[in-house]
């Protein structure tokens, strides 16, 4: 059992848990992630670690409230129990030796990006974060990010906040000013990772992605999160979820990653009609 420390909606469908786990805090790097059951028998779900307080023995996890097992989670308070939560899993993002790397979060994504970034900082590396999201309402940690950043560029879909455009907007302009990158590291949808390769392609930039396809176990035995990198069957949990976005397969892993939504749909309405039964 692990205890909720604290809790703190960040927009509507965004949460983020404190979650006393010392044993996991102490070995925690960013990149790696931690898979959990809510209660006995949820469903088991992969999360990035958010950040973490080894001093404290405390992990933070972000998550986004989109199918029945994260609503399971949601309903979990501050002082109850998450059942069960194993980590950290994956491989560390590679951060040592880089002097300037731009960091490119998307929506909730922006909650994987900012470890990167906080450790480049404590590193001495030049961070250059761009930030996007729909809308104004769905910002999160934007104070983290101006705190672990030389420069955020805070981009929104529709320009209720920040800069109107995409991220890759934001990017190209940066490189046109003549910043020249070690590194850009994007973390977010997979359609969004795919153009800020395809434009750092352009500029022959070494970009970094991180990979979040279905995960049931976190070992490799399973093969459910398999992904081509290279024209190579990859693992995320094992072999990633870092890799080199110019060799990834973005139109295979978003055909694969779209291919349970129907059935997604069916659990969340389910889960929904059980969690208003469990309510009464």
């Amino acid at each position: 059992m692990f205890k909720i420390i604290k809790k703190e909606e960040l927009n509507p469908t965004v949460t983020k848990m404190v979650v006393d786990a010392p044993l996991i805090a102490k070995k925690a790097e960013p990149g790696q992630f931690i898979i959990f059951r809510a209660k006995e028998d949820s469903e088991r779900i992969p999360l990035t670690v958010a950040d973490y307080d080894r001093e404290a023995g405390t992990i933070t996890i972000i998550f986004q409230i989109v199918g029945y097992g994260t609503m399971e989670l949601n309903t979990l308070g501050e002082g109850d129990c998450i059942h069960d939560l194993v980590g950290p899993l994956g491989r560390p993002s590679e951060t040592e030796g880089l002097k300037k790397v731009a960091v490119i979060g998307g929506g909730v994504g922006c909650a994987i990006a900012y470890p990167v970034a906080k450790k480049l900082h404590e590193n001495g590396c030049e961070v250059h974060s761009v930030v996007g999201f729909r809308n104004k309402d769905l910002v999160i940690l934007e104070k983290e990010f101006n705190a672990v950043s030389d420069k955020v560029c805070m981009m929104t879909d529709d320009g209720s906040y920040g800069e109107k455009g995409l991220v890759t907007t934001a990017l190209e302009r940066l490189i046109k000013e003549g910043n020249s990158y070690d590194e850009v590291i994007a973390i977010g949808p997979l359609v969004m990772m795919k153009f800020v390769c395809k434009l750092t392609k352009e500029y022959d930039i070494k970009t970094i992605v991180s990979m979040n396809p279905i995960m049931i176990d976190g070992t490799g035995m399973c093969g459910g999160c398999r992904i081509t990198v290279g024209s190579q069957t990859k693992f995320a949990c094992v072999d990633g979820p870092d890799f080199d976005g110019h060799l990834v397969d973005f139109d295979e892993a978003m055909q694969r990653g779209s291919m349970y939504k129907e059935f997604e749909q069916h659990a969340r309405e389910e889960g929904c009609n059980l969690l208003k039964k469990e309510v009464r």
